[in-house]
Formats: structure tokens, sequence, C-alpha cells
């Protein structure tokens, strides 16, 4: 079933980071670079404010909202809720703004505010689309979103690449005019009806995810503002580019996976008790190490040779490092977060993942002040991945004592056998063709490394791969 899933939301999800990359690749050359680290700073400060503030509507709705016929009520006490966490998200993001961005403050808040704004409406209609299980109908909104996200600031950056706010609202137009269309087609199959929760039991929920995110603040993109004071916002162009473009593989993995899991488990846990839904908590951790370990290894021997290919010769940083430690910390931050925190938000005892954001956080932040004035992108890097150990750690223990989830030990061990393989053939290609060109060394290494996983995965897991094999041929 997750598997399922997976393929249903995969290639939505994929199109959005395939945008995103695209508008890196595009960005870095067309853009200054200090213009491109602010631009990057928005939306940090963005979603550090849109998540303490009103992302918690989003998993409050799917807890409480029910799925498959959606009532009126239950939107329209949501949406109103929503429009009072937006202004006061709006109000935070200016007083923010004047501490990250001093200098050109009134572009920065102007910029934040419209991505808070457009994010709002946006997730707002996607989310009522993935509560009445329209999952084909979620997928191709999220292609529109990807879509226009990359053409508008494209356009815009062939008229003004000298401004990052031109671009930012060019980005934020894309998303609202998405959260738009999705309103829309939600609203036609929304049912007449009373809400299905109370106030007080949409805040029980919420308040202590909105405490998370707060106590939260430094496992959310913290590093960069500690980037921007110490080293400016040139440092934080080329930290945000790595970060991109490793972070992107990862996540797009457990997105995907989570698209189905969180619902699926969650309704599980409802109908059947904890032991069922545990036994969904451990496939999504084998799908996770079978899929995200070895995408980690990959980007962490072929990191230069990604940014030689992508990046301007000007954005030089210890790319390897960067992206091994980010690709990693994404890794813990989605175990953490899809598997051991949904475990939390089953139980409707969110308030306790206060304590892993937390220590997550703490960790965070020291290490950035230890690190980052001393090793620049490389300290923030390093302070991303031991706060997000220090994350999953804490969420572990907490969720093991409300519903354990069995740990596939089988899936684990393959999966790093095959990440220390990948990554050691990749490595050794891209070393030794050094004076080839980079997508020959790109190439080769990539196609010698799929291989292996390939076969490595195909000998240990032969049922599975000879279904999967069964459902090509019967395509083609």
């Amino acid at each position: 079933m997750l598997l399922k899933s997976t393929l249903i939301y995969g290639p939505a999800i994929l199109l959005t980071r395939i945008s995103a990359l695209l508008f890196l690749t595009i960005a870095t050359r067309l853009i200054d670079q200090t213009e491109y680290g602010l631009l990057t700073l928005v939306v940090t400060v963005g979603e550090m404010t849109d998540v303490a503030l009103t992302n918690w509507l989003r998993i409050s709705l799917l807890r409480l909202g029910g799925k498959g016929d959606v009532t009126s009520g239950s939107l329209s006490r949501a949406g109103t809720i929503l429009l009072c966490t937006t202004l006061l998200a709006i109000v935070v993001a200016i007083v923010a703004s004047g501490y990250v961005a001093p200098e050109r403050w009134r572009d920065f808040s102007i910029a934040v505010c419209a991505y808070l704004v457009a994010g709002a409406i946006a997730r707002y209609g996607l989310v009522i689309l993935q509560m009445q299980q329209r999952h084909t109908t979620y997928a191709t909104m999220e292609f529109l979103r990807a879509l226009l996200q990359l053409v508008f600031p494209v356009l815009t950056m062939l008229v003004e690449h000298n401004s990052f706010l031109a671009i930012s609202l060019a980005s934020s137009l894309g998303m609202l005019t998405t959260g738009i269309v999705c309103s829309i087609v939600a609203a036609r199959k929304i049912v007449a009806g009373p809400p299905r929760f109370t106030h007080r039991e949409f805040f029980a929920l919420g308040v202590p995810i909105i405490a998370m995110a707060l106590f939260g603040f430094g496992l959310a993109n913290a590093e960069r503002v500690f980037l921007k004071v110490y080293h400016g916002a040139s440092a934080v162009a080329v930290f945000a580019a790595a970060y991109a473009l490793a972070r992107q593989p990862v996540d797009m993995i457990a997105n995907a996976i989570n698209m189905g899991a969180f619902p699926e488990a969650v309704g599980r846990f409802d109908e059947e008790g904890p032991a069922a839904a545990a036994a969904v908590f451990k496939q999504f951790l084998s799908l996770i190490f079978t899929f995200s370990l070895p995408v980690a290894a990959l980007l962490a021997a072929l990191g230069h040779d990604l940014t030689e290919l992508l990046l301007p010769k000007d954005y030089d940083g210890p790319y390897n490092l960067l992206f091994g430690t980010i690709a990693i910390s994404a890794v813990f931050t989605n175990l953490a977060d899809f598997v051991y925190g949904a475990v939390v938000y089953a139980h409707k005892k969110s308030w306790l993942l206060i304590v892993s954001k937390l220590f997550g956080s703490a960790s965070t932040i020291t290490l950035s002040f230890l690190l980052i004035p001393t090793m620049s992108e490389a300290g923030a890097a390093l302070a991303l991945a031991g706060g997000a150990a220090v994350n999953l750690l804490a969420s572990v223990v907490i969720s093991e004592r409300l519903t354990p989830v069995p740990l596939p030990w089988r899936a684990l061990a393959i999966s790093l056998s095959t990440s220390l393989a990948m990554g050691g053939i990749a490595a050794l290609i891209s070393h030794s063709l050094g004076d080839a060109n980079v997508v020959l060394r790109l190439a080769l290494a990539g196609s010698a490394a799929g291989i292996v996983f390939l076969t490595a995965n195909a000998l240990c897991y032969p049922e599975e791969a000879r279904r999967g094999l069964a459902a090509v041929r019967s395509r083609l």
C-alpha cells in the first residue's frame, strides 16, 4: 500500500524538486550572489514563521476533519482560524525581518508577507484535496505549483535580475494561483454539514504543535540566519545552494512515502489499534532506509561534480562535506518527523514532541555559535546534522513509550551495505576520471552506482524484484 501511494505522489513531488533544481541553476547564474542569499533568507524566515503559526492547521485538519466527505462546517471553522494565524504570522515576520535583513528591511518584509499569504491559501486548498482522497488531483495541483513557481520567477529574472523582491513576489504569485485553482476544484466536492470538531479539540491538538515549532526554532533553517550574521548573504547563498541540491532528493523520497503513510497509519491506529499502526511505520522505515540512505551516500560522493555542473564557478565551497552532512541530516529529520513523530500524533499527544524539538534546537543553536564563526558553511552543515541527530534520538525515546515501532534490522543492514558500495564506486570513478568532462563523470559514476543498487536489491528482495519486473512488462 505504501509503495503504491509513493508511486502516486512521487511524480508530483519529483516535478516540484526538479522545478526547484532548475530554478537554482538559473537563479545562481542570473542573480547577484548577495541577492540570491537574500532570496533564500526570505524562504527561510517565511518557512520558520509558517511552521510556527499556520502549518499546524494541516495536521489538525487531517487528524480531526475526517477523510472522504469533508463538511463545509469543518472547513469554515478551520479557514477562520487560518485567517487569524496568518495575520499573526505577518506581524511576526515583519518584526523578524528587521533583525535578519536590517539593511533591506522594507523589501524583505514585503517578500516574506507575500510568501506567507500565498502559502496559506495554497496549503488550505491542497489539504482539502488530500482529505477528500483525491490523490491524482492533488498530484496535478502540485505539478501546477511547480510549473508556475518556475516560470513566473524566471520570466521576472529576465526583466529584473537585480532585485530579490521582484523574484520572490513572482514565486509567491505562482503559489497563490495554484491555491486559488485548488480551492475552486476542491469546493465542488465539499458536502454540507456541521464541523466535525470543536475549537477546543482543534486547538488542543494544534497548540502543542505551535509550541513545538517555536521550541524547534534551531531545527528550521536557523543556521542560515547565523551565517548571515557572521559571514553575510554571500555565505548564505553558497550554503543554500548546497542545501537545496543535497536535501531535495532525500526529502522527495520521504515526502512521497509520507503522503500515503500518515493517513494510513493514523487510520489503522483508530480502527485496528497501535499494533496495526506500528506495522505500517515499520514498512515506512524500511522504505526510507532502502531509498534514502543510498541517495545520501551518492550525494556525498558526487557533491563537487554536481556543483561543478549546476553552479557558477564563484560558488566555491567544501561541497562533498556539505552534501553528505546535509543529506544525512535530512534522513534524520524525516525519520523523526514522519515516523516517530507520527506515532505521537496518532496518540494525539503532540505536546510530547516539544521535548525532542527543544533538545534538537538547543543543540543546533549551540553548535552554530561554536562552529559557524570559524567554519562558515561547513560549520552550518555540521550544526544542522548535530541538531537533527539529537532530535531523532529524543523522538525515538518518546515514541517508544507510546507504541514501539520494530526496527527493520535486515532492511537497515542491506541499505547500509548498498550505500557504502554505491558511494565507494561512485567516488572511485569520479576521482579516476578527474580530468574528464563533468557530465561524463556523473553519468558513469551514477550508472555504476545505479547498477549496484538494482543488483543488491534484486538479490536481497527477489520476490519484490520479480513483481516490479512483471509490472514493467505488463505496461510494455
